[in-house]
């Protein structure tokens, strides 16, 4: 896919910058688009500042300056039900499964329907209908329907990633972001669990960002791939354009990348 420079893009961070109560600095104006429907990876060392951006792009942190934008509207500038909203439109997949364990999968995939009720009938686990089907169908899309009735707890590592997934699409959202959400799984799992997060995205039409450790993995799955290091940008091209010499920079120990980029 190309992406298209001249349309709003579905989320935006506009020189965003980010500095811990300690004084860290996790990211350096780092400015990415990522156009509607558009598949992009994010690559980058351990601590290279990927999960901040994943945070700051989906509304959990504010930048310390810079502007976060969900189709052309500054997400720091929303509040109230408006900032629910948007939160509901952005399908969250993390590194830990953040599952209810001794809860069934259904239940699990309802919290992602928790955005669209009242208050009081969720307190009380009223669940309508249409939640509820919409619930059902996004676990038969990830291959589970024989194990809805089943704890969390009594699921693989690979079929609670699924669960995981379930509830992100329960949302109904426009925007996928994964957060290293493979690096618990063994690689086969792994690719088979970020096969499906992309194959629904590009069925849905949805945007998808994820962070990945595996290179080949990402050259797999990504129109596009950002490369982060030291909370900085070093690349942002289309993934046939990426080249070795791209990558080596980007992993390079501390002490053999050039001055600008450690």
């Amino acid at each position: 896919m190309t992406t298209t420079r001249h349309c709003v893009p579905r989320v935006e961070a506009d020189a965003v910058s980010y500095r811990y109560p300690d004084g860290t600095t996790a990211l350096h104006e780092v400015s990415v688009r990522v156009a509607p429907g558009e598949i992009v990876a994010v690559l980058g060392r351990s601590g290279a500042g990927k999960s901040t951006l994943m945070r700051c792009l989906a509304g959990l942190a504010a930048p310390t300056s810079g502007r976060v934008l969900h189709d052309g509207v500054d997400r720091g500038g929303l509040r109230g039900r408006a900032k629910r909203r948007a939160h509901a439109r952005v399908g969250l997949v993390f590194q830990e499964f953040q599952l209810v364990e001794r809860a069934t999968v259904l239940s699990n995939t309802l919290i992602g329907r928790l955005a669209y009720q009242q208050l009081l009938p969720s307190l009380v686990h009223f669940v309508r209908r249409a939640d509820r089907e919409i619930a059902v169908e996004a676990v038969r899309r990830l291959g589970l329907e024989e194990q809805l009735r089943k704890r969390a707890d009594a699921l693989s590592g690979g079929q609670r990633q699924r669960v995981a997934i379930a509830r992100a699409l329960a949302q109904e959202p426009d925007m996928l972001l994964a957060d290293e959400p493979v690096a618990n799984l063994d690689p086969v799992l792994a690719r088979g669990v970020v096969d499906d997060i992309v194959r629904l995205a590009r069925v849905e039409g949805l945007t998808a960002v994820l962070n990945l450790h595996d290179v080949d993995l990402a050259r797999h799955v990504a129109d596009r791939l950002v490369g982060l290091r030291a909370g900085r940008v070093v690349f942002d091209c289309p993934t046939a354009s990426v080249t070795t010499a791209d990558l080596d920079l980007l992993y390079a120990e501390p002490d053999r990348a050039p001055a600008g980029v450690r």
